[in-house]
């Protein structure tokens, strides 16, 4: 019987060591951490296809007021004795001696005359200057100088004035003056190229001035 009782303990001590061991030893899973989802690639909205553009538009070419145009063609004008070339659709008028071609706010006049001795310089200071400050609203002296064209050596006065006012506006523009003495046996033409002060006229006064012939 006492054989039998210390069997029975032993197998209960060994069945509660066992139980206890098993549980030890089985650690409890770690807290899952939820992770967030990725969402699914959005799908790109179908773009338009782009529509030709439109080729820039070539710029109008504009010239400042009183500038005469690159490509503006002349035509002779034959005078008394001489001839000279004038921008091609001017309006002629002839007021006495003196005829001129206008257009917009330029203009170009010829007035020959009887001389008994050709222009100087000093002479054109004293007495064609002398005239034009009476006669030019706020005239302003430019220069007195000799120069040479193709008909040969010529007196050339520059100066300022205002024009006449303009009769639908009433505006008064500044003009720049150059104003060429020729002068060959007794016979003297001026020839007056009028502009607006800012305008830049050079070429074609050039043209003009440069084309000047005795007939």
């Amino acid at each position: 019987m006492k054989i039998l009782a210390l069997s029975l303990g032993a197998a209960v001590l060994l069945t509660a060591c066992g139980g206890g061991g098993s549980a030890g030893s089985s650690a409890a899973p770690p807290p899952v951490t939820p992770t967030a989802s990725t969402p699914a690639p959005s799908t790109p909205a179908t773009q338009p296809a782009p529509s030709a553009q439109p080729s820039k538009p070539v710029a109008t070419e504009s010239n400042p007021p009183g500038d005469i145009p690159d490509n503006q063609a002349y035509v002779a004008f034959q005078g008394a004795g001489f001839a000279v070339k004038v921008p091609e659709g001017w309006a002629r008028t002839v007021t006495g001696t003196t005829t001129a071609f206008t257009d917009k706010l330029n203009r170009i006049e010829t007035t020959p005359s009887s001389m008994s001795a050709a222009p100087t310089p000093q002479s054109a200071q004293t007495t064609v200057v002398a005239e034009l400050s009476r006669s030019v609203p706020r005239f302003a002296m430019g220069k007195v100088s000799e120069i040479t064209r193709s008909a040969g050596k010529v007196v050339l006065v520059t100066y300022q004035g205002d024009s006449a006012q303009d009769p639908v506006t009433g505006k008064v523009v500044r003009d720049a003056f150059e104003r060429y003495l020729f002068y060959r046996g007794g016979k003297q033409v001026a020839l007056t190229l009028v502009g607006p002060a800012n305008a830049d006229n050079v070429d074609p006064w050039k043209t003009v001035s440069d084309s000047f012939r005795w007939a």
